[in-house]
């Protein structure tokens, strides 16, 4: 089981984004040294956020490390150009040794939208069309091959040979390190299976067991219908979690940001004021929130894997902007407590 932490560079009290993009770096290198397996950067465009290009924060964490894997989580597909993204991430995949991976996805914000003058009524048409494209791309580079391509959103390509090519360095042969994200709903979950690519579910409440028959839709139809035969399945899950020294510290501690985060998205979109009640349910044992001791998130995991059958789990520890100190603590934890209890739990198992 792969352990690891995700942001989108929230932004603390009295910092900005120049102190907040220092502080994701200094827990990217604190990931790999104690061990995490994976650390996923973000995309929003708002201004409690530190992180509108992921690509360019990836690179450096990859440039500082030389052992764990970073990827975008996510990029915004749709509201970008798949030639450019393809050339990014097969950028960073060679000069750091196949480590680069990218987490295509719709966001869960809109404000890229008009950004880039992409219309919300072609949210669907945007992402179908620009996976497809990126997919192109990739097997384009795998076979040393140009690609002719047309569509409704970007302008054709006609013979084009996109460069560089992503490098052959872990034998997945020459292809980008590419899954897709989703919050959950079975289209995605057989669209990454017929695709043959992995897939990431995030979960933002409820219960993790929740997720375990989108898990077993995705595994039967990636057997049934990958177009890439070789292919293994494979399932990510990402939420909010925090180590603390006990439960109690923990949740104390996790718990002012939490709700200052979901305050905010339910007075944006409408939504039920969060509460205390509501967390602690959340953050119960079979809950999805992982805020706990080291032995409790563990728990959590390995019963979480006996339900979904997931091969790596990461989390949001910096939501709105908890203390740099109280993270490291945290991603410390996690590295040198949960993950050696995860991998004897399921080594026994």
């Amino acid at each position: 089981m792969e352990l690891g932490i995700y942001t989108f560079g929230d932004v603390s009290d009295g910092d900005d984004a120049a102190t907040t993009l220092r502080n994701v770096l200094e827990r990217v290198r604190l990931a790999e040294e104690v061990g995490l397996d994976y650390v996923g950067l973000g995309e929003h465009h708002r201004a409690e956020y530190a992180i509108s290009s992921p690509a360019t924060v990836i690179s450096a964490a990859l440039a500082q490390t030389s052992r764990i894997r970073v990827g975008s989580a996510v990029t915004v597909l749709s509201t970008e150009d798949p030639v450019r993204v393809y050339q990014q991430f097969a950028t960073m995949d060679a000069f750091s040794g196949g480590r680069a991976e990218l987490l295509a996805g719709r966001g869960s914000f809109i404000e890229s939208y008009p950004l880039f003058g992409a219309d919300l009524e072609d949210y669907d048409e945007l992402y179908d069309e620009k996976i497809q494209l990126l997919l192109a791309l990739d097997d384009a580079g795998a076979h040393d091959e140009s690609i002719t391509w047309s569509g409704r959103f970007r302008p054709a390509l006609r013979d084009a040979v996109v460069l560089p090519r992503p490098a052959d360095v872990t034998g997945r042969g020459r292809h980008l390190n590419l899954a897709l994200a989703t919050g959950g709903n079975p289209q995605s979950s057989v669209r990454a299976a017929v695709l043959g690519l992995p897939i990431n579910y995030a979960i933002i409440g409820g219960r993790p067991s929740q997720f375990a028959p989108l898990a077993s839709l995705y595994r039967r139809e990636f057997r049934a219908r990958a177009a890439f035969p070789t292919a293994t399945p494979a399932v990510t899950l990402s939420g909010f979690g925090f180590v603390g020294a006990d439960a109690r510290s923990a949740r104390e501690a996790f718990y002012p940001y939490w709700h200052r985060s979901m305050s905010a998205i339910a007075r944006e979109r409408g939504f039920a004021a969060p509460n205390k009640i509501t967390f602690e349910a959340t953050a119960a044992p079979d809950g999805a929130y992982a805020v706990g001791s080291a032995q409790e998130v563990a728990d959590k995991v390995v019963r979480t894997h006996g339900a979904v059958g997931h091969t790596r789990q990461i989390f949001q520890m910096d939501v709105a902007g908890m203390p740099q100190v109280e993270q490291l603590r945290a991603i410390e934890r996690l590295g040198t407590e949960v993950k050696p209890l995860v991998d004897a739990a399921l080594a026994a198992a």
